[in-house]
């Protein structure tokens, strides 16, 4: 693991690959860490001639977290967007694109392929959005749009996602059935669970750092984030949405909205799939990031 230092915050990243093939940026979701994007998918995906660098985003794993700003009050945070106004919140997405930008700054990296799962999904979307002139390609995984007439997750994993986890440093096996509860829930009907995998990553990840006011945090930022369908009309780097028929968590008619919002953006569906990259899919989904990379290069 290296760390640097970009747009104010300390980034760790890993880097898998040559040094001077045409880059892949990997951008993890909501309160998780690069490891999420597991090394032999990263290898996978080096094996066929790139750099893949995954990164810890701001108040994640081992880059800067925001200790200072208290956790957010959602109720108040949601009532000041009802009221149509701007709440304070302590970063944005678009703060975490720059981030991302910034690591690309400092790896003398000019353009990458920008591939994002969930809340990563939407800071590469905005990456792509407002720096055009970085992004050979895009891969949206699992994200959405903003829209909001789109339908919602059940209330049942809203009230999982809220609902404050045991202290893994006091009760573990309380903190893995909370986490495993959740994975579980949000999965896909179509691929096994791998309840081991699962609780060595969680395990791994608390290791590394464990801030759930961090997670809190980027949500806050996901929140404030609004509609970006008229953002995604300009983006003009091809364009790839991956998302699972059964993701219950961020909906298949996200993805689908995603994908009609992006000109000429491609989609497609993986048959149960859920909120999740089980093992079994990463060949398609490497597959057609490579396909989408080869494509962008080619123009």
């Amino acid at each position: 693991m290296n760390t640097v230092q970009a747009n104010g915050v300390e980034l760790a990243y890993d880097s898998f690959g040559g040094e001077t093939n045409e880059a892949i940026l990997l951008i993890a979701g909501l309160g998780t860490q690069m490891i999420r994007w597991t090394s032999p998918f990263c290898e996978e995906v080096a094996a066929r001639g790139y750099r893949v660098i995954r990164f810890d985003n701001r108040d994640a794993g081992c880059s800067t977290h925001f200790r200072q700003c208290s956790p957010p009050d959602f109720r108040a945070l949601a009532a000041t967007l009802m009221a149509g106004e701007r709440p304070d919140v302590p970063y944005t997405l678009s703060d975490m694109a720059r981030d991302a930008i910034g690591l690309l700054d400092v790896l003398s990296i000019d353009r990458a392929h920008v591939v994002g799962r969930s809340m990563g999904g939407m800071v590469a979307q905005i990456m792509a959005s407002e720096h055009p002139e970085r992004v050979l390609s895009l891969t949206s995984i699992m994200s959405s749009t903003g829209n909001p007439a789109l339908p919602q997750a059940a209330p049942d994993i809203l009230a999982m996602m809220m609902r404050p986890a045991p202290d893994p440093f006091t009760d573990e096996p309380g903190f893995l059935a909370h986490a495993r509860a959740f994975a579980r829930r949000i999965a896909g009907s179509g691929y096994p669970f791998d309840e081991e995998a699962h609780r060595l990553l969680v395990l791994e990840e608390t290791r590394r750092a464990y801030d759930p006011g961090g997670t809190g945090r980027q949500l806050a930022a996901m929140a404030v984030a609004g509609d970006r369908r008229s953002r995604l009309a300009t983006i003009t780097a091809p364009a790839l949405v991956v998302h699972g028929t059964d993701d219950p968590l961020i909906l298949p008619a996200c993805g689908k909205d995603t994908a009609g919002s992006i000109p000429n953006a491609r989609l497609m569906l993986i048959d149960g799939m859920g909120h999740d990259l089980p093992i079994a899919v990463y060949q398609i989904v490497i597959e057609a990031i490579d396909d989408m990379a080869r494509q962008a290069s080619r123009k």
